[in-house]
């Protein structure tokens, strides 16, 4: 009797447990408190379908409950059979006709919601110097991290993911290894980044992120990829339209920008002979030898909010991980003789990453 009386017990804390947790969500990283058009139209549906499923539980819960207590043998009587209603057709039609209802009032808005969601036919529209017209961002999923390119701009970014407000801005999704999953929830999504074939949709961004913690949405990877598949995190910085087309702007001015060799400046220099091979610091035009190679782009290293996406952003973080990048995050593929600089190197190093911005 004890203890079934605790197993209630624990079952009564855990469900209360998950009311109270259920509203700890924050709203950078919430998919219960949307902040886009694609997250407002799946809430609904998400709120819909529980509701739904809340109705059913209440009323075979209270049907049960009426059945238990009405027919009791201390109410009724030792030798009282209840009237039997086997066969009847008029329950047999209630009880056919009523989940037939609540599936189609749950399938018909679902249906149109997904059509409405996967419409991306004006990523082709083209205008007439056959520039595209709408915003598209190739996304590459890599292990451990993300690369933005923007074929409209001809600019590319890595790990933060810039955009403007109040308008749709379409994907095409993609993976550079195995399968990922590219996921902003409060914003909407997920959908799969494949290798062998290209995702498409399209999210809406209704405010800016400047006010949010940490001053961007949180994005994730939703699919198990790997041993740091928990640490593929990416950030997405939603700004004006005024704001995104000066940091456009400024990403195609830092094109033919490298690491010189020779450069006086300790940091550029080590960069330059121990990074430059797998790492732009040009968002515009980069050589494609880079782009092709397995590295981030840095050139907005100092503007990002993290470092390999999860640590803190200060220099004492990007030291450890030059240092030793597999001990951060296990599985990646940041590989060279990185033991075998100084740490003289390794400070100037990463105080020279820290300063590329386009930002600043």
């Amino acid at each position: 009797m004890m203890k079934g009386l605790k197993k209630w017990g624990l079952f009564s804390l855990l469900a209360a447990m998950m009311v109270f947790l259920s509203g700890c969500g924050e709203e950078f990283i919430s998919a219960l408190k949307p902040s886009g058009e694609v997250a407002h139209a799946q809430y609904k549906l998400l709120i819909l379908a529980i509701s739904i499923m809340t109705l059913v539980v209440v009323v075979v819960t209270v049907i049960y409950l009426i059945a238990f207590f009405k027919f009791r043998r201390s109410v009724v009587g030792e030798d009282v059979i209840p009237k039997q209603v086997e066969g009847s057709h008029t329950l047999e039609i209630i009880w056919t006709t009523i989940p037939i209802l609540l599936l189609l009032i749950l399938a018909v808005p679902t249906v149109m919601t997904t059509y409405k969601l996967g419409d991306v036919a004006a990523m082709d529209e083209v205008d007439e110097n056959g520039n595209p017209v709408a915003l598209t961002v190739d996304v590459t999923a890599k292990l451990y991290w993300w690369e933005f390119s923007y074929p409209k701009y001809d600019i590319v970014t890595a790990q933060e993911l810039v955009v403007p407000t109040g308008e749709k801005v379409y994907f095409n999704l993609m993976a550079a290894d195995v399968k990922h999953s590219f996921w902003v929830p409060a914003i909407g999504g997920k959908m799969d980044t494949n290798v062998d074939n290209l995702n498409r949709f399209y999210l809406v961004f209704d405010k800016e992120s400047e006010d949010l913690k940490d001053g961007v949405f949180y994005g994730k990877c939703a699919e198990l990829c790997g041993p740091s598949h928990a640490l593929m995190d990416f950030k997405v910085k939603s700004v004006s339209p005024e704001k995104f087309d000066k940091w456009v702007a400024a990403m195609q001015k830092t094109e033919g920008n490298t690491a010189s060799a020779d450069s006086a400046d300790l940091g550029e220099a080590t960069f330059a002979n121990s990074c430059i091979s797998c790492h732009a610091v040009s968002g515009s035009g980069a050589p494609a030898s880079i782009v092709q190679n397995q590295g981030p782009n840095l050139t907005t290293f100092g503007d990002r909010n993290r470092t390999a996406g999860f640590m803190d952003h200060t220099e004492e973080a990007l030291q450890n991980w030059i240092k030793d990048p597999e001990k951060y995050k296990p599985g990646n593929l940041m590989t060279g003789k990185y033991g075998e600089l100084s740490d003289e190197e390794v400070e100037a190093l990463a105080s020279y990453i820290m300063g590329l911005s386009v930002e600043k």
